[in-house]
């Protein structure tokens, strides 16, 4: 039976799926606690990495050695950028994750690192450099009688942006978002979509919309809509996506405020 591994920075990005969790086992590992169990009757290991790249880089590699991992869901919450077009509380699907901030900066501005001309990833003759590609998630898998009941918030898929440095102002927000042509931003996401690329491991990604980049006023935040929101759908798609037939579901209704 396949496993599937979930990764979330912090414990309350991924509180409500392991209040789900049937069975669970737990162990700690360089001070991160990793949980085992059952979701919907799929196999699930779920693991929080803490914030920033090397952190989720050494999550991610620590589950695809130690477990027979079939794919990687990385979840938590992001910042949309002002044009995306996202409310607090949207979802925000990855196609693409790319490093904001890698790269080099001289007077003309930052470029990538092709202009160093080392790639991050070789992968036969493939070279990955900032940019790396996801599995997708059609917002469509979500439609019907299978998307929860009650979930009317926007779902849309597009690029995401990783940082070091979140957009602490509205011209640097801007500046990325017209760059990249991206959605939202986080400070993991192109860590784990490395590693998975590394190990030829299908990754996806949901970040729920916690706030609106460049103008940091925690008072219009709202990380606990964001990240239940996140994790219900992504309850959502271990049912529709990883289920084995004839194993038990998850019971609807069950995990508080709705999407």
């Amino acid at each position: 039976m396949q496993l599937i591994a979930i990764i979330s920075s912090m414990p309350f990005e991924s509180a409500v799926i392991l209040s789900c969790m049937k069975r669970p086992r737990h162990h700690s590992t360089a001070g991160k606690t990793v949980h085992k169990g059952q979701v919907s009757g799929v196999n699930v290991v779920l693991m929080n990495s803490g914030i920033g790249k090397v952190n989720a880089a050494h999550s991610t590699t620590y589950l695809i050695e130690k477990y027979p991992v079939s794919a990687i869901i990385n979840i938590g919450v992001g910042g949309a950028y002002p044009g995306s077009g996202l409310k607090i509380g949207d979802i925000a699907l990855a196609s693409k994750e790319i490093y904001g901030d890698e790269g080099v900066i001289d007077a003309q501005g930052w470029d990538g690192l092709e202009t160093i001309g080392i790639p991050l990833v070789k992968v036969g003759k493939k070279r990955y450099f900032n940019e790396y590609p996801l599995n997708s998630i059609p917002p469509s898998l979500f439609k019907g009688e299978k998307r929860m009941p009650g979930c009317n918030n926007k779902i849309t898929s597009g690029n995401f942006v990783t940082v070091s440095a979140v957009s602490g102002t509205q011209k640097r927000a801007r500046e990325l978002e017209r760059r990249f042509n991206a959605l939202c931003e986080n400070m993991e996401g192109a860590a784990v979509a490395q590693v998975c690329t590394l190990y030829k491991i299908p990754v996806f990604e949901i970040r729920g919309i916690s706030n609106i980049t460049g103008i940091r006023d925690k008072r219009k935040w709202d990380l606990q809509l964001a990240s239940e929101n996140c994790q219900k759908l992504t309850l959502d798609l271990i049912d529709v996506a990883f289920h084995v037939p004839g194993e038990g579901k998850r019971p609807r209704g069950n995990t508080g405020r709705t999407v």
